[in-house]
């Protein structure tokens, strides 16, 4: 009895944890996974961030379609490892990688594009770092929340999503 007491203390801080620290998990629909790679015009051999990757969806549709390297960064041990899985199963090793962290002390200095589903207010405390971090031409795409300070390069809405440009530093 108290393993099962344990196991579901550390599935529901697993579950629960991503939520304070960046979104809750929503799993975001294959046809705007497509949607997102495609609005942020991703090419084969570029490196796509997807920060809180959730079950890996959008890190294999990178490289199985797109033919794109892809890193996500997901705290939850439960998606960390499932997706870590997946990846083996369907042996993008060479092409796909995910990172057991916190998006906001992930290293993206090697993004070509940098993938988001959070919250608005994650987004708000996300822009300052990647204005500073991300190289200049690097896009980020965002599905439903905004970066309320730069200017949209272009724009879905159906689905929602708005993808950014970087610009160099003045």
């Amino acid at each position: 009895m108290a393993v099962l007491i344990i196991i579901a203390l550390i599935i529901g801080i697993s579950v629960s944890w991503p939520s304070v620290r960046g979104a809750p998990w929503v799993p975001t629909p294959l046809a705007t996974v497509r949607a997102m790679l495609e609005l942020a015009d991703l090419q084969p051999d570029e490196t796509v961030y997807d920060l809180g990757s959730g079950d890996g969806r959008l890190l294999v549709t990178a490289a199985m379609r797109f033919k794109a390297r892809a890193v996500g960064i997901e705290i939850d041990f439960l998606r960390w490892l499932i997706t870590q899985a997946l990846i083996t199963v369907l042996g993008l090793r060479g092409r796909v990688r995910v990172i057991r962290g916190d998006l906001f002390a992930a290293d993206l200095k090697d993004a070509d594009v940098v993938m988001t589903y959070l919250t608005q207010d994650t987004n708000d405390r996300l822009m300052a770092r990647l204005e500073n971090e991300l190289r200049p031409g690097t896009r980020v795409v965002s599905n439903t929340f905004i970066f309320s300070a730069w200017p949209a390069w272009r724009v879905s809405t159906s689905p929602e999503l708005y993808a950014y440009r970087m610009r160099g530093k003045p």
